[in-house]
This record gives structure tokens, C-alpha cells and sequence, in this order.
């Protein structure tokens, strides 16, 4: 059997895309030359990799079996590529990070930060939800997942390195505004706008309710901390957020924190990934960046 890293990375990319076009829109090709060594693969296994039936493309049991394999692969080959940069002592390399959105303007001033020290670097940033970045652990997609705090039951090291408190915000010319305390009790009647399900700042703050014995009444869900923003500044009702998230709409008196008992609810941001997974040194470098404390946020 003569298969080709080229085939096996084209394979796993359509894979994880569904999608022979996204393969090949992510991978820069065209998409009859993805179908060719899609097909290629499939001749040299004497198998279909791929269910074609209906819309989209679902793995065979073949296929299954060869995606985790191609995965494996292709992680051992990357990781051939950062020990060679280690080698050449940070002057080049490539650095994956992906951030939940609470943490991503932090994450910002922190890529900004480590590429004035290595610029040789290349730095990719991928702000998304919480869904996305378990999924990203899963498949070693990113080299640091900088996120609120990851499931105990996966195989992840989580080193805390920020509080990241939680506060109670409204309209500036909300009825409880300027108020010099607010009782939980007086909040619950009020809408709250919350972020999809799956998100964790969403999680943290239904399990401290839960444990308040809250319910809130009226709420509404948006997708995103800026949307949410703008709802609250726009008088759709109140909402708990991380309070680095808000920094400059509170100067700009466009937003203001409730001094609502219980709060802030502190959590905390953790840099993550798979607890067997090889430090690159570009990865390492970064992670001792942010432990430092030197990102100005």
C-alpha cells in the first residue's frame, strides 16, 4: 500500500470539513485536484473512505479508522517541524492559539506582546466558543487554548494564569444604576441576556445561581459578549460578563457595573492543552510569556 502525506492531509482535512470544497478552500487547491487524491487514497486502500450518499460526506468505517491514523501522522510530522525551529532557536517557527471570546482582548495585547519579542514568529489567533476550542483539544488543532475552566474528565493540563471576575452591567440610565448595593433578590425579574448554550461563562453563571437557588425569569440568548454589549447598552435588559471585557464602555460611561451582592464571581482563565501533547518551543516561549505577567491588560 503506497499512501503519501500529501493524500493523508488532504484525507483528514476533508474529514474534519465534511466537505470536499472546504478541504479545498482551506488547503489552497482546487477542488477537482482534492477530489483526484481523495481518489488516489481510496484505490491505494482498495476501499471508500467517504459516504457519499445524501448532503455532505460521512467517513466509512474505513475511513474512521484511516482519519485517527492520518491525525497521528501528520501530529508526529508537525512535531518533527517545531523540533527543527527549537533547533534554530525561536528565529522561525509558526504558533497556534486559540481563545475563548471572553479572553480574546487579553489574548490580543498578549500576541502583540510576544511579537515585538519574536518576530520571527508567525502567530495565528482564533477567537471562538467553548464548543470549538474542546473540539480544537480534541484534535490537536491548536498548539495553546487560553480558556475558562476545561472539563476534568478530558486528558488536559490547565495552568490558571488570571482572575477573571464576572460582574452584574446595565444601561447607564437603568433604575438600579448608581445604586451603592443591589440585592441578588432585586435582579432576578429583570431580562438577562446570556450568551449560546455551551458557553462557559454562560455554565458558571447558571451553576452559581443554581446554587443561590435563582432562576432567572426572562432572558434572551445572543451569540457573541459584543452583541450582548450592545443589548445592555440599548436597554434590552442586564447581563454578567467578564469584567476585562468592559473596560472601555465603562470609561466611556456607555455601560455601568451593579454592585450586585455575591459579586464579582471570580473565576479564572487557564492556558490548556492536551496533557500529552509536546510543548513546541514557540509554544512553550509564549506560555512562560503570559506567566510572566508582563501583558499589560
Amino acid at each position: 500500500m503506497h499512501l503519501t502525506l500529501r493524500q493523508l492531509t488532504i484525507f483528514a482535512q476533508a474529514a474534519r470539513r465534511s466537505s470536499l470544497t472546504r478541504a479545498a478552500e482551506d488547503l489552497h487547491l482546487s477542488q477537482p485536484a482534492v477530489s483526484m487524491q481523495i481518489k488516489q487514497l481510496e484505490n491505494a486502500v482498495g476501499m471508500p473512505l467517504f459516504d457519499r450518499a445524501g448532503k455532505g460526506l460521512r467517513l466509512t468505517e474505513a475511513g474512521r479508522e484511516l482519519e485517527r491514523y492520518s491525525r497521528e501522522i501528520i501530529a508526529k510530522v508537525d512535531e518533527i517541524s517545531e523540533v527543527m525551529d527549537e533547533i534554530k532557536g525561536l528565529k522561525r517557527g509558526a504558533l497556534s492559539i486559540a481563545v475563548a471570546t471572553t479572553v480574546s482582548q487579553y489574548a490580543i495585547q498578549a500576541v502583540a506582546g510576544f511579537h515585538r519579542l519574536y518576530p520571527g514568529i508567525r502567530v495565528s489567533l482564533d477567537v471562538t466558543n467553548r464548543k470549538a476550542l474542546l473540539s480544537q483539544l480534541e484534535t490537536n488543532e491548536a498548539d495553546i487554548v487560553l480558556m475558562g475552566f476545561p472539563p476534568k474528565k478530558r486528558q488536559l493540563e490547565a495552568i490558571p494564569f488570571m482572575d477573571n471576575p464576572l460582574v452584574v452591567i446595565a444601561a447607564t440610565d437603568h433604575p438600579l444604576a448608581g445604586r451603592k448595593a443591589v440585592n441578588l433578590a432585586e435582579i432576578t425579574d429583570e431580562t438577562f441576556l446570556l450568551r449560546e448554550p455551551g458557553s462557559g461563562t454562560r455554565q458558571a453563571i447558571e451553576r452559581y445561581l443554581r446554587r443561590k437557588g435563582v432562576n432567572l425569569s426572562r432572558t434572551l440568548f445572543m451569540s457573541g459578549n459584543e452583541a450582548i454589549k450592545y443589548g445592555v447598552e440599548a436597554g434590552l435588559g442586564l447581563a454578567i460578563v467578564s469584567r476585562h471585557t468592559i473596560a472601555l464602555e465603562l470609561k466611556a460611561r456607555r455601560l455601568c457595573e451593579l454592585p450586585v451582592r455575591g459579586f464579582p464571581l471570580v473565576r479564572q482563565w487557564f492556558i490548556v492543552r492536551p496533557a500529552a501533547k509536546r510543548y513546541s518551543a514557540a509554544a512553550r516561549a509564549f506560555a512562560d510569556f503570559i506567566l510572566s505577567g508582563e501583558v499589560s491588560f
